[in-house]
């Protein structure tokens, strides 16, 4: 098969691609180390619809599952290639390149080659519709997009490219455009995490963005169950890098019961964070209050947080938290 592709007729190599996906993968395993990968990357560089696509399921098919061999997809020089069908004006090609980008990009030994090759830019330049075929960019590719951007966030080289090139505003405008409860934030959300977490500039940046902290209280109240985690995450780092200017702004947002509920049922990182933000959100000076609801509301927190602090989550302690959102929502 390794011979076809690379030496026979335009037909038989499509046809050849092709026959990779019907294989089981200790077949698909014994073509790539017969040396099938590199004629298939070979086939990326053609100017024909069928081949190219032919050669990206394949590709596709051989990389499922296989570390070994998303790394030989990668030295093979697929990368280039696949980066120069993302801007051919095509979007079923742009979609199978785009996942093709995903998956060799899970694969932590391809990670600073693919950050390092441009592709930041250019998946950040699709994402914001820059190219005209991004007009009708489905779903699924920005989903592709994202996940992409997150792999990649993990190597420490990706974040300064992310940062130049508007990558921080660009997520943050789509997290807030976006229904917080959709798979889509929740990645995009974990991808904010993870770089405003790598980055004092990128969480300066961050901070500086007059819709974040509200995105970020929708969020925690509205969102799924890892998106409440990774936002209230975010909200606990931007509170912990200046609590003396975030703090007012967070609980003028209403923060509070969402923050106490999550600190109930909320999954066990997102319990522990909560909790962390409230301690930090808390006014301790309840003497000092002109204000008898708001000496009220302090009194009944402090109660819920001694209760909270000391991990008690029995039938009592959901009560005041319920009470107490409802308090605090009056």
């Amino acid at each position: 098969m390794a011979e076809t592709l690379l030496f026979g007729e335009r037909e038989a190599q499509i046809l050849a691609a092709r026959q990779i996906g019907k294989l089981n993968s200790k077949q698909k395993q014994r073509l790539a180390e017969n040396g099938v990968i590199f004629p298939l990357v070979l086939m990326l560089h053609n100017q024909d619809y069928e081949s190219i696509e032919a050669a990206l399921f394949a590709l596709l098919n051989l990389a499922f599952g296989s570390e070994r061999n998303k790394v030989g997809i990668t030295k093979a020089g697929a990368i280039p290639a696949i980066l120069k069908i993302l801007q051919w004006q095509n979007e079923s090609l742009m979609e199978l390149a785009l996942a093709a980008l995903l998956i060799l990009s899970s694969c932590s030994a391809n990670k600073l080659e693919i950050a390092s090759s441009g592709a930041i830019q250019l998946l950040l330049e699709l994402l914001e519709s820059r190219f005209p075929i991004c007009e009708s960019v489905s779903h699924q590719a920005k989903f592709d997009i994202i996940s992409t951007l997150h792999n990649l966030s993990t190597v420490p080289q990706s974040i300064p490219s992310i940062l130049i090139s508007g990558g921080l505003i660009t997520l943050i405008q789509l997290i807030y455009d976006s229904e917080k409860s959709s798979e889509f934030v929740e990645k995009a959300m974990a991808l904010l995490e993870s770089i405003v977490s790598s980055s004092d500039v990128a969480l300066n940046q961050a901070c500086e963005a007059s819709i974040v902290i509200p995105m970020l209280v929708e969020a925690v109240e509205e969102g799924s169950a890892a998106c409440q985690e990774h936002a209230v995450g975010i909200l606990l780092l931007i509170c912990k890098s200046c609590r003396e200017r975030y703090r007012g702004m967070i609980l003028k947002e209403g923060a509070m019961a969402g923050l106490l509920q999550l600190s109930v049922d909320g999954t066990w990182i997102a319990r522990e964070k909560a909790k962390a933000l409230i301690l930090l959100l808390r006014d301790r000076n309840n003497g000092g209050s002109s204000s008898r609801v708001k000496h009220s509301k302090n009194v009944a927190l402090e109660e819920v947080m001694r209760q909270i602090d000391r991990g008690e989550r029995g039938g009592t302690c959901i009560q005041m938290v319920e009470e107490m959102i409802a308090k605090l929502r009056t």
